[in-house]
């Protein structure tokens, strides 16, 4: 019989499969690594004995993943589409950004998160000129947990259309239309211009969509801002303000709606309100986003 040092054993029932694979990867040198890994066996081991995969549903399973990783290109990102609407992202934001500090919640990545975004000067607009939409009048500070102003914080904001794209979707649009970078002054505040976006669904052409489909889900998203936030000493910022009188608040695919994070989209009439110049109808939002102490950290971007 074959000797071997490797931790293991020889299976006997499925009692058994659990525990000999654990003791298989009981070498592992980095603790934090080996407590994720032994949670991913013992709880996918249970989930697959709580429904008793067949054959040809594991195949089938399989397939599916294989086909998320290749669903995925240089401007789409399927494996981050996946885990929204299952709830995972949500579910990873809100742990790691949502305590009794105060802090504002977190909220997921998106799959359309880029880097490199044009940085802007406060005041200024990210939407290119002739983009369509009805003006957006942002002013937003950044605030510690005492109250504070966070000074040089670095915002990286971006969103979707008045038609529900996203400029990397839209060939019609300039590149990095409707992003931008910006940074705080001394009174935590920055403010930028930009137009309503609207609400809109989530890639259905792959076996995401496939997914939502078979579970009767429609695929829409309210409408909203992305920011990222990061400033020295505190932990970054990754969330999302939804507009309060848009569709589907209630029922967002991706489960990205915090109440916390529902903002005030407030319309004026032309030659009224804050920006009474302005000569035609528009909307603004105020918001203030309160950050943890902590090191920053910076997400890789799904798409480049």
């Amino acid at each position: 019989m074959a000797n071997s040092d490797q931790p293991g054993g020889i299976i006997n029932d499925v009692a058994s499969v659990t525990s000999i694979v654990k003791a298989a990867m009981s070498g592992t040198r980095d603790p934090r690594l080996k407590e994720i890994l032994d949670a991913l066996v013992e709880h996918g081991h249970a989930f697959l004995q709580q429904v008793r995969l067949t054959d040809a549903e594991f195949e089938q399973g399989l397939a599916f993943v294989r086909a998320v990783g290749q669903a995925c290109n240089e401007r789409h990102n399927e494996v981050v589409l996946l885990a929204d609407v299952l709830g995972f992202s949500t579910l990873v934001a809100l742990l790691n950004n949502a305590d009794e500090s105060g802090r504002t919640p977190g909220a997921l990545l998106g799959p359309f998160y880029r880097g490199g975004s044009p940085e802007y000067e406060n005041g200024r607009c990210i939407a290119c000129e002739g983009s369509p939409g009805a003006a957006l009048f942002v002013h937003a500070r950044v605030l510690d947990t005492s109250g504070r102003p966070v000074q040089d914080a670095t915002v990286d904001v971006w969103q979707a259309s008045p038609v529900g794209l996203y400029e990397n979707q839209d060939a019609s649009q300039p590149e990095h239309n409707l992003r931008g970078r910006f940074r705080t002054g001394a009174d935590g505040m920055f403010t930028f211009r930009s137009v309503r976006p609207a609400g809109y669904p989530v890639p259905t052409d792959g076996p995401v969509g496939a997914m939502l489909a078979a579970q009767q889900r429609h695929p829409y998203r309210p409408a909203h801002l992305h920011f990222a936030i990061f400033a020295e000493g505190h932990a970054t910022l990754v969330s999302q303000v939804f507009a309060d009188d848009s569709e589907h608040l209630d029922s967002d695919v991706v489960f990205g709606v915090n109440r916390r994070l529902v903002g005030t989209f407030e319309h004026h009439e032309a030659g009224t309100g804050p920006h009474g110049d302005h000569r035609e109808a528009y909307y603004t939002l105020d918001f203030d986003f309160i950050l943890a102490e902590g090191t920053p950290t910076y997400p890789t971007p799904p798409i480049q």
